[in-house]
């Protein structure tokens, strides 16, 4: 038994409507990015083909999660057997940690981009993008998988209440009336390889970026450069922030109210504000979006 959000039976339409809205405008804008990235020749670049890997994502995490929210908001909680609870774990944390691997991928794109431009298709040729991203891929599948298939083999007596609105993996494991100390140990090393490397990764990228920038003399050119990663360096803030927060800092800081804030942050709005980012920040996207509209109306 999921309880959802016990307490907002006066406001439940309203809220079922809200959060509606914002998963059919995070569908219809990571959809959006997708068609634009396929249909534009100028858009045929790595950095784009990881952003496509990336909406994917995003459409993944907010569809294994939002229908069952959305149940539990108008009914005020939600059932699910233990296999389906395990199976919405299962995608979710695949899709979460692909996109860490994933924006790992794409902060060395922008490093190659601006620190060793003359080397960057040389390097970031269509066999290198497609490997690295099947390899996010894989990595973020399997790590998850261990995860599940560890997590099953427990066995599960007593309470079968989940204060939350999906089956996350700290809620769930505290039903179990195994030992968990090992999966715990595991689960601790899985992060760390899965979310705190691949970001220091990232902020290592982006120290050397920052001293490539920083060399440039003109402001045009400082300008430019920036430009080319600043939605990146966005949308990698808003994810590692939301992240962190809510799975690395100790949990008895927190309370049930706040938890559930933060994962309805990265589970609906870092998925309606990543195509966000792209459309209003990134001039080619921006081409891209105009062309569609003048071929509609010529």
């Amino acid at each position: 038994m999921l309880l959802g959000f016990p307490g907002i039976q006066r406001f439940r339409f309203l809220i079922f409507i809200f959060l509606s809205m914002m998963y059919t405008t995070a569908i219809c804008g990571n959809l959006l990015v997708m068609t634009l990235v396929a249909h534009s020749k100028n858009l045929h670049h790595p950095m784009y083909f990881y952003l496509t890997q990336l909406t994917i994502l995003d459409i993944l995490t907010a569809s294994d999660i939002v229908p069952g929210m959305l149940h539990a908001v108008l009914y005020n909680g939600t059932s699910f057997s233990l296999s389906g609870c395990i199976t919405q774990l299962f995608f979710f944390g695949s899709s979460e940690a692909s996109e860490c691997l994933m924006l790992t991928v794409m902060s060395y794109d922008r490093y190659l981009a601006i620190c060793h431009a003359l080397h960057y298709h040389s390097i970031m040729n269509p066999m290198f993008c497609l490997k690295s991203v099947l390899l996010s891929w894989l990595l973020g599948f399997t790590v998850t998988l261990i995860q599940t298939v560890n997590l099953s083999q427990l066995h599960f007596c007593g309470s079968n209440i989940i204060d939350h609105f999906f089956c996350d993996f700290d809620p769930v494991l505290k039903l179990s009336c195994s030992n968990t100390w090992k999966i715990k140990v595991i689960s601790l090393f899985m992060g760390f390889s899965i979310i705190v490397c691949p970001f220091f990764i990232v902020v290592t990228s982006y120290v050397y970026i920052s001293r490539t920038i920083l060399r440039i003399q003109s402001n045009t050119g400082r300008q430019k450069a920036f430009s080319t990663c600043g939605s990146h360096l966005t949308m990698v803030s808003i994810f590692y922030g939301t992240l962190f927060t809510t799975y690395l800092f100790p949990e008895s800081g927190k309370t049930i109210v706040l938890r559930k804030v933060l994962s309805i942050f990265y589970t609906v709005v870092t998925p309606l504000v990543n195509p966000l980012i792209y459309c209003l920040r990134n001039k080619d996207i921006k081409k891209a979006l105009k062309k569609i509209n003048i071929y509609r109306f010529s």
